[in-house]
């Protein structure tokens, strides 16, 4: 593919015109070359970092084998350029001949167009595979017009899906700008809903739960207690100090979690050797332990803002213990570091009463069948509306004091 659309007036080569080229895998684009796209570095200022859409994050993906052509993930990464060969942006995605691994559902839509007598699959898909966490999707440089490329990008997925005559093309997890620039293109808005904490500049958990009403501020003391019940220990650690043996012992929680909850896990262990090797210092791993050995353990990822929850597995069950490993220990480290927000991954109204908030998250749809995208578009009105109805009702639920609710 080799599409053009005007250059940017401003901050841009002169007399330039963008071009999209698709490449199947991450490793084909320099390191230093994604690190001067909108949030994939530390030291780019901005943009908080993000490390799902890290060069190291993604390409672990596809060379440990866990996001490739043979798992139903075959990369189609759009990438932005001048005439002059320089990227000004990326898009990573993925056609896909399934819909697992993406946590926006999409299974009523597909089963509704094969009855149709259409073939829903294969389908496009821009996100980062197996995470259902909010970040940049049209990932663009700052030395072009930003809204410019972000707009060439969303262009570039419609020309893709058109091309490839797919049923449909899918960016989910996205943030708000990005959102606004796959509307213009001609894609569908959807929303759903997480929890997420917001650390309101809190000096330590304890003064975390003086903004909460007595009685939840009681019970989430009382929880932190019995999970540490049983002589159980926690320990921090990233960087350096996560070594093999303690990636093998996590490996084992992941395993166990992954194959009740979804037949299979998504994930292998050479991925989690990869990004132990290329990015331990974005990683903490909360492990929880008893006599002497390992029993539980939650993988969590540093963003330049956000502390990122993702696996959790025990080997054995205690009471609390889920919730003080996964949900308060992360709510300690993000105070600790001055991180603004903890994600604790999809789903879980649970989370509520431990002070996570609901908050809205974004997806975008491209359908060009235009009678499958009007039943579609009058279905994610009402759905639109009912997120935000839900939130409404849980908000007025929240564990906090009521001069606290916003």
């Amino acid at each position: 593919m080799s599409e053009t659309t005007p250059a940017p007036e401003n901050k841009s080569p002169s007399d330039a015109e963008f071009i999209i080229r698709v490449q199947e895998k991450i490793s084909v684009i320099s390191r230093e070359d994604w690190s001067k796209l909108s949030g994939t570095s530390k030291t780019e200022s901005g943009f908080p970092y993000n490390p799902f859409i890290s060069h190291d994050f993604l390409n672990a993906l596809e060379v440990s084998g866990c996001a490739v052509r043979e798992t139903g993930w075959l990369g189609q990464h759009l990438i932005l350029e001048d005439d002059k060969g320089t990227i000004h942006g990326v898009l990573p995605g993925y056609i896909k001949s399934h819909s697992q691994g993406e946590y926006v559902f999409d299974h009523a839509w597909a089963d509704a167009y094969e009855r149709a007598g259409g073939r829903y699959y294969p389908k496009y898909q821009a996100s980062v595979p197996f995470t259902p966490a909010t970040g940049p999707r049209l990932l663009v440089s700052n030395s072009v017009n930003g809204d410019a490329a972000r707009a060439a990008l969303a262009q570039g997925v419609t020309q893709l899906a058109q091309q490839l005559h797919l049923s449909s093309a899918h960016v989910t997890f996205a943030e708000e700008a990005d959102i606004s620039a796959l509307k213009d293109a001609g894609f569908l808005h959807r929303t759903d809903q997480q929890f997420h904490f917001h650390n309101d500049n809190y000096s330590s958990y304890d003064d975390f739960l003086g903004t909460l009403a007595s009685r939840k501020r009681k019970n989430l003391k009382k929880e932190r207690a019995g999970a540490l019940q049983n002589n159980i220990t926690i320990e921090w650690l990233t960087g350096g100090a996560i070594t093999e043996e303690i990636m093998d012992a996590f490996f084992v929680f992941y395993e166990d979690t992954g194959q009740r909850k979804w037949g299979r896990p998504y994930l292998n262990r050479q991925f989690y050797r990869q990004i132990a090797e290329t990015m331990a210092d974005d990683i903490l791993l909360v492990m929880a332990k008893r006599d002497g050995r390992y029993i539980a353990g939650a993988i969590n990822f540093i963003g330049g803002d956000t502390l990122y929850g993702r696996h959790w597995g025990c080997t054995e069950n205690h009471p609390f213990l889920h919730f003080e490993v996964c949900y308060h220990q992360a709510i300690d480290f993000a105070i600790e570091r001055g991180l603004k927000f903890v994600e604790a991954g999809a789903q879980g109204e649970h989370k509520l009463a431990r002070g996570y908030m609901p908050t809205v998250t974004h997806s975008a749809h491209y359908l060009p069948n235009e009678s499958f995208r009007r039943a579609v578009s009058d279905y994610l009105e009402h759905e639109r509306a009912e997120v935000a109805h839900f939130g409404t009702i849980l908000s007025n639920h929240s564990p906090f004091k009521k001069s606290n609710n916003s």
